[in-house]
């Protein structure tokens, strides 16, 4: 139980929304997508990264959603069902910013990963 939450539930309905993000967390192939942005190079200064399916899902919900940069950002900072979702509700005492959200959008374009995982993902539907 982390100090934000102080064991209390302020929310005992289930939304649209979760319910959208819990089916997403189950169907998304995540550790597939995230094995294929392994090999592409990482920032080596600055601040310690944050974990890459933490950066990947915080590129999905801003592309369902609909969310620029600094709207993902504060998006972060406003619902805790997306700080849940991309795995920061576990006392993280920083959150990205939107440079950081930026700087991994760019990875995916530069290397044409964004693509990729497209075309993976519908074909791994298609098994199902």
């Amino acid at each position: 139980m982390t100090q934000l939450h102080l064991g209390l539930s302020l929310s005992t309905k289930r939304t649209r929304k979760r319910e959208f993000l819990d089916e997403m967390r189950q169907v998304v192939p995540w550790s597939r997508l995230i094995a294929l942005i392994e090999p592409y190079p990482k920032g080596k200064t600055g601040r310690p990264p944050f974990p890459l399916a933490t950066k990947l899902q915080i590129h999905f919900m801003q592309q369902w959603f609909g969310l620029s940069e600094p709207a993902m950002e504060e998006a972060l900072y406003d619902v805790p069902l997306h700080r849940e979702f991309a795995g920061l509700d576990g006392g993280m005492t920083r959150l990205p910013d939107e440079t950081t959200i930026l700087r991994f959008r760019h990875l995916l374009d530069a290397h044409g990963i964004a693509a990729q995982m497209l075309r993976r993902s519908w074909r791994w539907s298609m098994k199902y």
